[in-house]
């Protein structure tokens, strides 16, 4: 795996963070589903039209602010145009706290998402933050928002990711919700009542179409693993494919490019193998779409890792 992906992080590497960034905090008064709503933006400063926000979202009632400061990140985010923005989501107290009532975001916390990009855009003078496309990273409760926020708005979502996360609100989604690339992770080592509820939410949707990679990551527990990793080369494919060249501060909508299943390969988990799409039969079981060849290798080598290395 890290032959395959190395080169590419090594590449945004390059690009400098030595130009001055800027980090504005804000927040959100606690609503239905949630008791604490706070954010933290990160952009560098020569940063001129934003494009487009990473998100991301830590597990259970964490406090995701700081992951602004990673600078794979950050390095991926001055080499497109991005800004990042950590979370930080908390339940009130209720019966269960290890159900994350704050990830069901209809319900108020994926509107206190929405609300903080327009409050920060205007404090910061970039309107665009208000309809820039998002891309959703998280682990565990920060998969599960990631998902019940891509069923929700999908017309404001690239890509998102689900990561090892065990409470989801949302079985069957809309076919908006079918057409956002999505990429799933489960780990072997996890608990498998955590493995199984993913991979169930992934197949019901993958069986009619959904556009969306699936990854036991060998040898993982309930960790971030090489997700990340993969998370950016997918991340820098939906760049490619589904955000249009330029915008501009007027816009004031997201205008997302048509993706097929058609443009993509083909992974078969069981076999172990992947293909161009017009190569695909029918098979009892699901399989993967995934959306370049490159990011196809770096998916196959993952999946036949060697825990022994």
């Amino acid at each position: 795996m890290k032959q395959v992906y190395i080169s590419f992080l090594l590449s945004i590497f390059m690009n400098s963070l030595s130009a001055q960034s800027v980090v504005l905090d804000d927040s959100i008064a606690s609503g239905k589903n949630f008791k604490k709503a706070c954010f933290r933006l990160w952009y560098q400063q020569v940063t001129g039209f934003i494009k487009g926000v990473i998100v991301l979202t830590p597990g259970s009632n964490s406090d995701g602010r700081n992951l602004v400061n990673d600078t794979c990140w950050q390095s991926f985010a001055i080499k497109n145009n991005l800004a990042l923005l950590g979370c930080y989501y908390t339940d009130s107290l209720h019966e269960n706290m290890a159900i994350e009532e704050y990830a069901n975001v209809k319900e108020g916390s994926g509107q206190a998402l929405l609300d903080v990009l327009q409050k920060i855009g205007t404090t910061a003078n970039h309107v665009e933050l208000s309809w820039a496309p998002l891309f959703l990273w998280g682990i565990s409760a920060g998969g599960e928002f990631n998902y019940e926020f891509a069923c929700w708005k999908p017309e404001r979502v690239a890509a998102f990711v689900v990561n090892k996360g065990g409470v989801y609100y949302t079985a069957l989604c809309s076919s908006e919700a079918r057409e956002v690339p999505g990429l799933f992770f489960t780990g072997e080592k996890d608990l498998e009542f955590r493995s199984k509820i993913v991979e169930g939410i992934y197949t019901i949707n993958r069986r009619f179409g959904a556009l969306w990679a699936y990854v036991q990551e060998p040898c993982t527990e309930h960790e971030v693993g090489q997700s990340q990793a993969l998370s950016v080369l997918f991340f820098s494919d939906m760049i490619r494919m589904r955000i249009p060249e330029r915008g501009t501060d007027n816009q004031q909508s997201v205008e997302f490019l048509n993706i097929k299943q058609e443009d993509g390969y083909i992974g078969d988990f069981k076999l172990k193998i992947y293909y161009p799409f017009e190569e695909f039969k029918e098979t009892s079981y699901p399989t993967a779409w995934l959306p370049s060849r490159f990011f196809a290798q770096a998916w196959l080598q993952l999946i036949k890792r060697d825990c022994s290395d």
